[in-house]
């Protein structure tokens, strides 16, 4: 982007809450159900029906609000945005316009003692759309499908401030947001099933002015990468726009995933085309002081204030720290296995290194692991008392992540035991000498490479089942006890 130019970012956040029913009627709000089976007048919008607020959604957004450090008003008020899209049944979407729920927040993203507050303009509620479903990229579909499973679902929409200065900012913000949500248990966030969605409203200006550029918004950006890599070609278009003496259109454009730039989609709406007003069918909510302060009883200890106990109390880097704590479930794991096997760091670096690449690459949830915390202090246990060497710890572990096993079991079913029988070691290791003669005599020489190797020939031998200690021990002994007859 050069030194020339900066770009201001702001974030629209939408984040559907895992309540059971919808905003304003009793229909389910489970995902993947056949298209148009979880609807109703209500939220179909058919004539003579009335709505009633969804308590639950609305505890849930104050929740998020404490936790993003918000102002609470003691009133708010339901309002109809007015406009016309096939995914609004009702040609109108229930939201919240100049009374939300919550403003003027913040949430500080970066390491610590080096953080960037953003500031959070409004969280406020409303209602999602319907799913339009394209046949291939939105400009060149044949035809639409639409699915109003979706519609009325309870949509909790966070608003920054424009402080965000570049997509990594962006990226950190959402990553930090995501993890405060997924701990207050009021979304599951999954951006590929929609939970999550994120607008941005994107301009440039040279650097050190105060002046705003036209800005545009950028939606269909499904993924974190998406919207590091959809703000970062928009930021590029535009400073290439203006760089040639043309200007930047306000508009809205969509992510071409495929083709990795964004595209028009529709002129930019201001809220006064909306035609906002006050929802004649809810009565304005009244948010009490003894409701707010019991809703901040229940909040759990945030991922900020737990990043920052880890790093002190186990004397763990913040690097792990933070890795431990973006979810919820991993931070508890963490802490009851070190309660049984007290080396913090042995237990991060698994958690981080094995454990994480396996829940990884078989796509599975850290709640859904099959092993307890005990099973995994057992199993470094054994690694301690030497009945596992570290390597074949990890092959013991990814049986143990699949079968939920414990490694017990499985170093006796699969005869893995560490050999650490001494006589055994001897053996093998003047056979591995008898068949390198001209190995040993280098290392005899000074050529250390040569004890490495045959390290390697005695646990190829052994079946990467023996001692690396005791092999490392003995085959030293055994050279140096060989150190006359080569003189």
């Amino acid at each position: 982007m050069g030194v020339a130019w900066e770009a201001v970012i702001g974030l629209e956040i939408h984040v559907e809450l895992l309540t059971r029913t919808k905003m304003f009627c009793s229909c389910p709000t489970s995902f993947g159900s056949q298209p148009n089976t979880q609807v109703c007048p209500v939220c179909l919008g058919m004539p003579g029906v009335l709505p009633v607020a969804n308590r639950r959604a609305v505890e849930m957004l104050l929740a998020t609000a404490l936790a993003l450090e918000c102002t609470i008003p003691e009133t708010c008020k339901f309002d109809r945005k007015n406009y016309f899209y096939p995914d609004m049944p009702k040609n109108y979407q229930i939201s919240q316009y100049d009374l939300p729920l919550a403003r003027n927040g913040r949430l500080v993203i970066g390491e610590s003692g080096e953080g960037k507050k953003i500031r959070i303009h409004r969280i406020h509620l409303e209602e999602d759309t319907g799913k339009t479903i394209h046949t291939g990229p939105i400009d060149r579909s044949d035809f639409t499908l639409l699915d109003y499973n979706r519609a009325g679902v309870p949509l909790m929409e966070i608003v920054t401030e424009p402080d965000i200065g570049s997509p990594q900012e962006a990226h950190e913000f959402l990553r930090d947001l995501r993890d405060i949500v997924g701990y207050l248990e009021v979304s599951d966030c999954k951006m590929e099933e929609g939970s999550l969605r994120c607008d941005a409203n994107v301009s440039v200006r040279r650097s050190g002015s105060e002046t705003l550029g036209t800005r545009t918004e950028v939606k269909n950006m499904n993924s974190f990468k998406s919207v590091q890599r959809a703000l970062q070609h928009e930021i590029e278009r535009q400073i290439e726009l203006v760089e040639r003496g043309e200007r930047v259109v306000q508009e809205t454009r969509g992510w071409d995933e495929a083709q990795q730039v964004t595209i028009p989609m529709r002129s930019k709406e201001e809220a006064h085309d909306y035609r906002y007003f006050p929802d004649p069918d809810l009565v304005p909510l009244e948010v009490s002081r003894e409701w707010v302060q019991e809703i901040a009883s229940t909040l759990p200890e945030l991922p900020g204030a737990k990043r920052e106990r880890f790093s002190r109390v186990y004397g763990i880097p913040e690097y792990d720290a933070r890795v431990l704590t973006c979810n919820k479930e991993m931070a508890l794991f963490f802490e009851e296995t070190v309660a049984l096997y007290p080396n913090p760091k042995t237990v991060s670096n698994w958690l981080m290194g094995d454990v994480s690449k396996y829940l990884n690459a078989n796509n599975i949830a850290m709640k859904d692991l099959k092993i307890p915390p005990r099973l995994l202090s057992e199993m470094l246990a054994l690694v301690d008392s030497g009945v596992l060497s570290g390597k074949l710890a990890k092959t013991v572990l990814e049986e143990m992540l699949r079968t939920g096993k414990s490694a017990p079991v499985l170093v006796k079913e699969k005869g893995l035991e560490q050999i650490t029988d001494t006589e055994a070691l001897e053996k093998v290791i003047r056979e591995v000498m008898s068949e390198h003669e001209t190995l040993v005599e280098e290392y005899l020489q000074g050529k250390e490479k040569a004890f490495k190797f045959l390290i390697g020939q005695v646990m190829q031998k052994t079946s990467g089942k023996a001692s690396p200690k005791l092999v490392n021990e003995l085959l030293m002994e055994n050279l140096k006890n060989e150190a006359p007859a080569q003189k």
